[in-house]
């Protein structure tokens, strides 16, 4: 099962979307535009989950795929 992770950069200015715990793949301005492209690469490469993290590093939500 892949792990796609959201996750604020350093200041919060953009958001990072990570494939298991290798490099952030792609930074986005929104949240929601990075949980819209971490759901969707998910979705691709089922059995997925997306994870989004706060700025703290705690686990808002995970969904499975």
């Amino acid at each position: 099962m892949k792990s796609y992770t959201v996750i604020p950069n350093v200041d919060a200015t953009g958001w990072f979307v990570k494939l298991e715990n290798v490099a952030p793949e792609e930074l986005y301005d929104a949240k929601d535009e990075a949980i819209a492209a971490a759901v969707e690469m998910a979705q691709e490469n089922s059995p997925s989950k997306v994870t989004i993290l706060d700025r703290f590093h705690n686990v808002v939500e995970e969904t499975s795929y």
